[in-house]
């Protein structure tokens, strides 16, 4: 049996994330305070009692889901057993760290640069992002690009379910013409902006600068990358990825095919939530899945 850990991206985080791991464990509780050290404020407050919305801030949800997923894998010890990892977005870092490709101090501080880097290109541009239900990829591909507004797949996330992202106008028109299509759902979702498009450039370049100098190291077992969808073990292919991510799409539902290819049998999530598991169900019913 393989297994294949799998790590959440943005939109998982829940109030209350990681309380369990922090006071249960010691080691936990001073990876977490080391984590408030390097951020410079106490993210564990905003983790355990903030508000939703406090937590729905990019510069906070994006350390809090890394932070949780990573601490969480590191609680399993030896019973971390992977065979292949795969992070869906902001997840690929803590796949990394999981994978011992980045440190856990390097992975955190890339991790809230990304966050910052995203909220001021979110902030510099109108955007958003909106879930398509019910179309195959192709059929929004096509629609797309009918439009002259900036509008791109985001994630495919699984057969019939494609996220898009783009300019506030462009989402509109896409949701409209997408519903003309067939599409069974066609809903904007409560975001910070459209992240995998081109409109995050400016943070694709702050980014870059910050990745080459970070040190990458092989990784105990392949990592699935996001804008490809292949196992690499190759630290200049894993940075040359990374940096290419923010602006490509997340390529989900080739990743969990190639998975399953490649003889994953059992997909482990690890960090906040189920949604992964319901996203790998949906490529295959011959899977199992179950939460760290």
């Amino acid at each position: 049996m393989k297994r294949a850990y799998v790590f959440p991206g943005q939109g998982a985080q829940f109030v209350g994330m990681g309380k369990d791991l922090y006071d249960s464990s010691a080691d936990a509780r001073n990876m977490f305070e080391k984590a408030n050290e390097i951020l410079g404020f106490r993210i564990t407050d905003l983790m355990f009692s903030a508000t939703d919305e406090d937590l729905r801030q990019t510069k906070v949800t994006q350390p809090a889901i890394f932070l949780h997923s990573v601490i969480l894998t590191q609680s399993l010890g030896k019973d971390f057993l992977p065979d292949m990892v795969a992070g869906h977005s902001l997840g690929e870092f803590s796949a990394l760290v999981a994978a011992q490709a980045l440190t856990f101090e390097d992975g955190l501080v890339l991790v809230s640069k990304r966050a910052q880097a995203m909220q001021k290109a979110c902030e510099k541009e109108p955007s958003t992002m909106a879930a398509i239900i019910g179309l195959d990829d192709d059929v929004v591909e096509g629609v797309l690009e009918g439009i002259s507004e900036v509008v791109v797949p985001a994630n495919y996330n699984s057969p019939g379910q494609v996220v898009i992202s783009g300019s506030e106008a462009g989402i509109i028109m896409a949701c409209e013409q997408l519903k003309e299509a067939g599409a069974r759902r066609a809903m904007p979702l409560k975001v910070g902006g459209a992240f995998h498009s081109p409109l995050m450039e400016p943070a694709r370049l702050e980014l870059a600068e910050a990745i080459n100098q970070a040190s990458l190291n092989a990784p105990i077992c392949p990592v699935y990358q996001n804008v490809d969808a292949k196992p690499v073990s190759d630290p200049e292919t894993i940075r040359k990825n990374l940096i290419d991510q923010l602006t490509s799409p997340v390529r989900w539902t080739e990743i969990m095919q190639n998975m399953i290819a490649d003889g994953a049998t059992l997909f482990i999530e690890a960090g906040p939530g189920k949604v992964l598991q319901g996203l790998v169900r949906k490529v295959s019913g011959d899977v199992e899945t179950q939460s760290a």
